[in-house]
């Protein structure tokens, strides 16, 4: 990807999207480039998302190669898809030989196989071919699928001489030089070179003798998010990519690594708002149906739950018809804690601060349900007893069955985030509709049970 260029403060309005319009229906083509020049290839990414399809292939068409593969890196995925369908398989090409591998294989994947292969076989730079093949057989969660293969790397046996000559062709292919990496005969990575250390050192000094031997990296085949993890807990720019024998296959920088802590919160967000898929505001009605409705059928199924409890109450219902005016506080405290609990726990276990025995945290979380639960139901007590008429011993039962609500929906959502994370499913499920159906549930079943065991119904 090039460099960062100068550009002017940049803000998105109808004036300029109708400026650029113009522009293209007059095939003014030497302003229309003298205006874009003035953008950063992410504002123009910005105004092409909001061009119809054909204006938007007039201006891809327009910009030279370069500032064209940064535009399509920028452009939203679907606005991508329809440009890459309307490009042909060589100028799709002549546009990833501008990009680092790791983009070119990013967009390459978009592609199906066959579209693939014959953008592949339009590439004329060897090197860059066979490196984007080899990028595009990892899978795209893992390490591999997202490392790109620039990066400045040095032999222990080079002098420092030697190697600020050897490093300056390597630094030509790489946008930003984040680390210099130390390899030996056999490419197996054993350390890291600080500029530093290599400016400041004699001319005929070996780089095995200034060469730093602790180097993180991460495997290959390691998960996405626990590169993220590794990368956010050491506030790495960039760290090294080995395969089973140590050797060095490519880099991972951080620019990559906040796409992809903002893919998992978007994933997150999403499950917790109760949204099964990866959907957007544009998608069409049947994608968005499809992503919605399980959940709401949980929620649907729930609600019918919570209906047969409390229909198996009706004798009580009609000697205390006052104990249904607080069902909805009993549910929505029930959900609320229940959803705060397991959104702590969540976060925890994403930025891996969730450590020690269940025990211990259980125990911690029954604490300050207890603490949140007596407050509570002082509040709720006056309020039950001389706002709403209700007997003393009936404000009594509402308290205390409050008070255990809260406990237990702060234990279950607790729990529940940790023991789907042991078992290899998202925790983050456990902070939407599952969280607040399964405590609406428990919590009016808790309620009319305290109910009948204090009146005695």
């Amino acid at each position: 990807m090039s460099e960062d260029r100068e550009h002017i403060q940049f803000e998105l309005t109808d004036e300029l999207i109708a400026q650029v319009e113009q522009l293209i229906e007059d095939q003014n083509n030497k302003e229309l480039r003298k205006l874009l020049k003035e953008f950063h290839y992410a504002d123009i990414a910005e105004i092409l998302d909001e061009l119809d399809l054909e204006e938007a292939i007039y201006i891809i068409k327009l910009l030279d190669s370069e500032t064209t593969s940064d535009v399509l890196m920028e452009l939203d995925e679907d606005n991508r898809e329809k440009v890459l369908k309307n490009l042909s398989a060589k100028e799709i090409a002549e546009e990833i030989e501008e990009l680092d591998t790791d983009d070119a294989a990013d967009i390459l994947a978009e592609l199906s196989e066959e579209r693939q292969q014959e953008v592949i076989s339009n590439i004329e730079d060897e090197e860059h071919k066979a490196e984007i093949t080899e990028l595009l057989a990892y899978d795209e969660d893992t390490a591999g699928g997202l490392m790109a293969k620039e990066l400045v790397k040095v032999y222990a046996t080079w002098t420092v001489a030697g190697c600020l000559r050897r490093i300056r062709g390597q630094a030509e292919n790489v946008t930003r030089v984040h680390s210099i990496y130390v390899v030996d005969k056999q490419e197996k990575l054993i350390g890291r070179l600080s500029l530093k250390d290599l400016i400041t050192a004699k001319s005929d000094q070996k780089i095995a003798d200034i060469y730093i031997k602790n180097v993180d990296y991460v495997h290959v085949q390691e998960d996405v998010e626990e590169v993220a993890k590794v990368m956010q807990k050491y506030d790495l720019e960039a760290i090294p990519v080995v395969d089973d024998n140590q050797i060095l296959l490519g880099r991972i920088t951080i620019d990559d690594i906040v796409d992809v802590i903002r893919e998992e919160a978007d994933k997150d967000y999403q499950l917790a708002a109760g949204i099964s898929q990866d959907v957007e505001a544009d998608d069409t009605i049947f994608e968005l149906t499809k992503a919605r409705l399980p959940w709401l059928l949980i929620g649907m199924f729930g609600g019918l739950g919570a209906a047969t409890i409390i229909s198996g109450f009706q004798t009580a219902m009609e000697k205390y018809t006052i104990l249904l005016s607080f069902v909805p506080l009993i549910q929505a405290t029930a959900g609320n804690v229940g959803v705060q609990s397991s959104a702590i726990v969540v976060q925890g276990l994403a930025n891996d601060t969730v450590k020690g025995k269940i025990v211990r945290r259980l125990f911690k979380e029954f604490l300050l349900g207890l603490v949140n639960g007596v407050g509570i139901a002082m509040i709720v007590l006056p309020i039950s007893h001389f706002f709403f008429g209700t007997p003393y011993l009936v404000s009594i039962t509402i308290c205390v069955a409050l008070i255990t609500v809260i406990v237990i929906a702060a234990l279950v959502g607790t729990f529940i985030p940790i023991f789907l994370d042991k078992r290899g499913i998202d925790p983050a499920v456990a902070t939407g509709p599952f969280i607040t159906t399964s405590n609406d549930i428990f919590g009016i079943l808790i309620y009319f049970l305290i109910a009948k065991m204090i009146l005695g119904f």
